[in-house]
């Protein structure tokens, strides 16, 4: 596999219209919600442009294969997509996932990890928490504490115009028939309605034709129709044993850079800790790494041993006991 090292290459994208914004904020009654004259203040601040990535060639995504070695049939087709867009003069365009596989597999780290490849900023929503359809979209200004949804708030206090969104458990959702979490990306998984919608909070239309999407589900089964008729699906299955080293290998990586107290520790943990790693799902091991580092800390080693991946006996009554 052969990839060309690029930067990306942005130009600029209007989201929404900062005239319609300055009107809609003159025309705003007195006594009107202070939230959403607020929100109109930010818009006029910030600007209606924001950054639309091109990249000016396929990026080097090897260490994604190399760390996420059950996703590479995703990886594959997201490579193919980058390949066109960099080879015209369209903006990245991909079209949504869906990622299907049993918990705790590495979905949402997958999206993670996509956001950063690309560089244009990342949105999270976890659906299993939504109640109402106001999450995604926003809700009238005329109820109390209303506010803007996730997607209009991802565009206004980013720099891109195409940040990936992760909508985690999809499957997920609850609600009810008049309040549907879903019914937001009936519209925004279109790219034609997508360009003209409309927040329910701020009532002015924005473009999301240019976001990312990546949906998680455990079962497919249980998303509508029209939602998998909007999106690419993949199964993803568990590592096997080898990808699940790898897996580890990365985590621990992750992990170690991502804190100052990292640097005293080696960059690759005892293989017996791999080892032991790899029998865990992602999720677990990313739990089971953090007390192991602690762990370590606390018997005075700058390595993490095997038996570092467990929570002591103690700390386990400590909690039981509260």
């Amino acid at each position: 596999m052969t990839a060309a090292m690029s930067l990306p290459i942005a130009g600029f994208k209007e989201v929404y219209d900062v005239v319609a914004v300055d009107r809609a904020l003159q025309d705003l009654p007195p006594g009107a919600n202070e939230g959403l004259k607020s929100t109109y203040e930010k818009m006029l601040k910030a600007g209606g442009a924001r950054f639309a990535v091109k990249l000016s060639g396929v990026p080097v995504m090897e260490s994604l294969y190399e760390e996420l070695p059950n996703f590479s049939a995703v990886l594959d087709d997201i490579r193919k997509q980058i390949a066109l867009c960099a080879s015209s003069n369209d903006p990245l365009e991909l079209a949504p996932l869906l990622l299907v596989g049993e918990s705790g597999i590495g979905k949402t780290h997958f999206g993670r990890r996509l956001a950063q490849l690309l560089a244009t900023g990342f949105g999270f929503v976890s659906m299993s928490a939504m109640t109402a359809g106001w999450i995604l979209s926003g809700a009238s200004s005329q109820w109390k504490n209303a506010k803007p949804g996730k997607v209009f708030d991802t565009l206004l206090h980013g720099s891109y115009a195409n940040p990936v969104i992760v909508v985690d458990e999809l499957d997920k959702a609850g609600g009810d028939a008049q309040y549907d979490p879903l019914g937001a990306l009936y519209s925004l998984l279109e790219r034609d309605t997508a360009a003209q919608f409309v927040d329910e909070f701020v009532e002015i239309p924005v473009d999301a034709s240019s976001l990312v999407w990546i949906a998680t589900a455990n079962d497919a089964a249980r998303i509508p129709e029209p939602i998998l008729n909007r999106v690419n699906v993949y199964e993803i299955e568990a590592p096997d044993r080898e990808g699940a080293r790898r897996i580890a290998q990365s985590l621990y990586s992750e992990i170690r850079g991502g804190h100052d107290w990292g640097k005293a520790f080696p960059e690759a943990p005892a293989q017996t800790v791999l080892d032991g790693l790899a029998d865990l799902g992602p999720r677990e091991m990313r739990r089971a790494l953090m007390t192991a580092f602690g762990n370590a800390k606390l018997a005075g080693r700058d390595d993490i041993q095997l038996n570092d991946l467990s929570e002591s006996r103690a700390a386990k009554k400590q909690r039981i006991g509260f």
